[in-house]
């Protein structure tokens, strides 16, 4: 039996907060930079295509957070609209979306937060070429 709408609609939000979480963590921050970088050139070295495409998983926030979304629906037994595999797949696509929303917006507050760093810094240069010239 299917939960009431509105409650599926606050899963799907909520469980793409995690997905989001450990899919840019492993994908982007610096913990995982090493094991990263590591995967990014077996992407491009290895010979047999599947093997490329498999360590490339882990560079890639979009395609790693599908195998995120399944873990976690394997963990929640979550399901969208219908029950049973339908279900799961909906649910599966949905958490996705919104957990590449949710890094879409991080990855831009991140890029403005940068930007006003740049920007104030290359304004207190200027500051301080002004008042060294007086």
């Amino acid at each position: 039996m299917l939960m009431p709408l509105h409650r599926q609609f606050a899963y799907l939000f909520l469980l793409a907060l995690p997905i989001a979480c450990v899919s840019w963590t492993i994908t982007h921050e610096e913990v995982f930079r090493e094991p990263r970088e590591w995967c990014k050139g077996k992407s491009q070295a290895c010979r047999p295509i599947a093997v490329r495409k498999f360590f490339y998983l882990f560079t890639c926030e979009y395609c790693f957070s599908h195998y995120v979304a399944a873990f976690f629906l394997i963990v929640t037994r979550f399901q969208t609209l219908y029950d049973g595999w339908r279900g799961y797949l909906i649910a599966w696509f949905a958490l996705v979306w919104v957990a590449n929303v949710y890094m879409s917006f991080f990855n831009r507050l991140r890029l403005d937060i940068k930007h006003e760093n740049v920007s104030i810094a290359t304004d207190e240069i200027v500051k301080e070429k002004v008042e060294a010239q007086r």
